[in-house]
């Protein structure tokens, strides 16, 4: 507990200005050597034999000087310094997050969840008091909407930025993380009270800008804790609290937005959000490993009064200009996306079933207020079913893990990184089922059992969709894991921005029935490019200066 404290951001502000050293570092220990943590390079970084963590960092750095102009030619070879190079000791370095007990671990990726599900459930927290808008301010039904997809826009958007500043080591992840969620509970109370529709729309947009970097960067935090083989569970729990979010969110608010006010919407996010703000401030340490090296070199720098004490990524960063490495940071999602055919189809396809998932929010209304005749709080309860089919999606996909895939790679290792797509495909070919069930089923004259279950088939089918492009794309592209999962957050924030609208026109004039069936059937010609991946991923990957594997 005084480690989690002693590298949390109070910890943090407790150290620097009060001078209260909780805890010490492994390197303000007594009998600390050096020696154990520093060692002088002679050659390149190429040639020497390193851990895993420092070929990672190798492996960046020789990309970061292919992307990003130097004033050098240097580019495998470290300056001609006598610089030394911090490094963790080993597995009994206690600064190392991989070598951190398992209790500590589960309790760090828990805070990380729980950020998650606080920013999801203030999405669709808000659709109950949608018909109020309509009546209070006079818009349309699809305008009343706006609520939702600014705010869903936004969180597409937001990550775009302090997700790949979450990559830098100088910036790290609980900077991003604590920055922007402090700004977006402030936006949340404003918005609390504000009294205009067009004020409550841009705040919304500002409030999902600002909640957005967790919904990119939790997935690289269970990379920088965990060991390959664990990252799959993790990234389960994690989807787990993503899909929760949009669908508790209206059951939150489902019976107090009609008995009192539609700002119980914002008064409930609040008190999640603060919270959730007070565990993570007191108790969220730092989890990026090269911004941890780069505070124990501050630290040793300190101690000894040598300067030429360095990390490897600020030895080669030394002579970069550093908007240039900004701007080299800001700009990879989008090179990725563009020229990387892989990733380009995975975030379309994201962004497809994640459109198709928030297409059913504004589908409900037409189905269980309009044919079965349910309340605005009882047809909050059915947003459940999405969870109960996340909870049947998780029990598949983490006994395939369990029984396959994590007893392959202790043996084999990785593989390709396409053997853990094929749960995939059979998810892709019983997602557009759970569609039509869904919308054929939902008739006066059938129970309204059967459209739910047809939600939660498709919840379930999405959900092993979405864990295996979670762990495919950080094994191929290891080093921009923020970076890619802040592109694939972008293209599905703004497809289920634009779903929320075309939904809303589709079921109105097709019917529930025929609007599910396009939708569906769009989604099986998309299975069909998912087994295309499948076959001919080894070739776009090897065509790809992105590209990496463990």
């Amino acid at each position: 507990m005084a480690t989690l404290f002693r590298d949390s951001s109070a910890g943090q502000i407790c150290r620097l200005f009060l001078g209260m050293k909780i805890t010490p570092y492994e390197d303000e220990k007594d009998g600390f050597q050096l020696s154990r943590s520093i060692s002088k390079p002679e050659k390149p970084l190429a040639d020497r034999d390193v851990d895993h963590d420092v070929e990672k960092s190798e492996e960046s750095d020789k990309d970061l000087e292919k992307e990003a102009p130097a004033d050098s030619g240097h580019a495998s070879k470290l300056p001609a310094t006598d610089a030394s190079v911090v490094e963790f000791t080993g597995s009994d370095d206690e600064d190392n997050p991989q070598n951190w007990s398992g209790a500590k671990k589960s309790f760090v990726f828990s805070l990380i969840c729980l950020l998650t599900f606080s920013i999801y459930s203030a999405s669709a927290i808000i659709t109950p008091a949608e018909p109020v808008f309509e009546q209070i301010f006079g818009v349309s039904a699809e305008v009343s909407s706006l609520v939702l997809s600014m705010y869903v826009l936004g969180y597409g958007i937001g990550p775009l930025i302090f997700s790949p500043m979450s990559e830098m080591p100088a910036v790290g992840r609980n900077l991003a993380y604590l920055s922007s969620f402090f700004i977006f509970i402030v936006i949340t109370a404003i918005a609390s009270r504000v009294s205009n529709y067009p004020g409550l729309v841009v705040l919304r947009f500002i409030q999902g800008f600002f909640g957005g970097p967790v919904l990119a960067t939790g997935a690289a935090s269970a990379q920088d804790l965990f060991p390959f083989n664990k990252v799959p569970y993790a990234l389960s729990c994690w989807a787990v609290f993503a899909y929760a979010g949009p669908a508790l969110g209206p059951v939150l608010t489902g019976f107090s937005v009609p008995l009192s006010t539609w700002r119980w919407t914002f008064y409930e996010t609040l008190i999640l959000c603060g919270f959730t703000f007070v565990l993570l401030f007191f108790f969220l340490p730092e989890t990026n490993a090269e911004y941890i090296l780069g505070k124990r070199a501050q630290r040793l720098r300190l101690k000894t009064g040598d300067s030429s004490i360095k990390t490897r990524s600020e030895i080669h960063a030394g002579n970069k200009d550093w908007l240039k490495l900004t701007a080299y940071h800001l700009t990879m999602p989008f090179k990725i996306t563009i020229l990387d055919p892989s990733v380009l189809f995975i975030n379309l396809y994201t962004a497809l079933v994640y459109g198709i998932y928030y297409s059913f929010f504004e589908s409900f209304p037409l189905v269980y207020i309009g044919i079965y005749g349910f309340s605005i709080g009882i047809m909050g309860t059915v947003f459940l079913s999405v969870i109960i089919g996340a909870a049947i999606g998780l029990a598949i996909y983490t006994a395939l893990v369990w029984f396959i895939y994590e007893p392959y790679t202790l043996k084999n290792g990785v593989g390709h990184p396409e053997s853990r797509l094929v749960p995939g495909i059979y998810a892709a070919a019983f997602a557009p089922a759970g569609m039509f069930i869904f919308g054929y089923a939902s008739r006066s004259d059938i129970t309204w059992v059967a459209p739910t279950v047809g939600i939660a088939m498709y919840a379930a089918s999405s959900f092993i969709l979405v864990n295996v492009i979670f762990v495919y794309l950080p094994i191929s592209y290891p080093r921009y894991a923020a970076s890619v999962f802040a592109a694939n957050g972008f293209l599905r924030s703004a497809m289920a921005c634009g779903a929320i609208h075309f939904s809303q026109p589709l079921f109105g004039n097709l019917g529930v029935g025929d609007g599910c069936a396009i939708l569906g059937s769009l989604a099986a010609a998309c299975a069909f490019g998912f087994l295309a991946l499948y076959s001919y991923g080894p070739k776009l990957r090897a065509r790809s200066k992105f590209a990496e594997s463990y």
